[in-house]
């Protein structure tokens, strides 16, 4: 089963990023899955659609959003995308707004990521973890936090 940081490439990671609402952030995330060659644009929208139909649930921590939608179809294979955006934006959580984090995970089975997800959550419950995410100054201190996860 993939590590997280397995999941990533430098290429898709974008930090600083400017997004006029979440869904121009999560439209950022989608374009680098699709620069990756892991997802597609339909995938992109089934991200949207997932929010658009079930609410921001998708907001799992102060400032985090974890960006997914169950379409393996639109998927070529498993990776994930990372979004620091400039200026935070709200998704409508009012517990973790405003978000400016966001991890976008394109699944191409339900398999292949689930080790993947228990070290995002372990991410998501270390406020230090997520902090130095938000501080990174360049993509590979961005990329050391994520294979850092991988050691604990």
């Amino acid at each position: 089963m993939a590590q997280l940081h397995e999941l990533v490439t430098p290429d898709s990671i974008c930090l600083n990023a400017r997004a006029r609402n979440w869904r121009s952030a999560i439209r950022v995330a989608g374009k680098l899955l699709i620069n990756a060659g892991v997802g597609s644009p339909a995938y992109t929208d089934a991200m949207m659609k997932n929010v658009d139909e079930h609410g921001p649930y998708i907001v799992i921590a102060p400032g985090f959003a974890f960006a997914h939608a169950q379409a393996p179809g639109l998927v070529q294979r498993t990776g994930m995308a990372w979004v620091r955006l400039r200026k935070p934006v709200k998704f409508g959580n009012e517990l973790n707004d405003p978000v400016t984090l966001i991890a976008a995970l394109a699944s191409a089975d339900s398999t292949q990521h689930i080790q993947a997800m228990r070290q995002l959550i372990t991410l998501v419950d270390n406020d230090q973890t997520r902090a130095r995410l938000q501080t990174a100054a360049d993509v590979q201190d961005f990329m050391a936090v994520l294979g850092h996860l991988n050691r604990q």
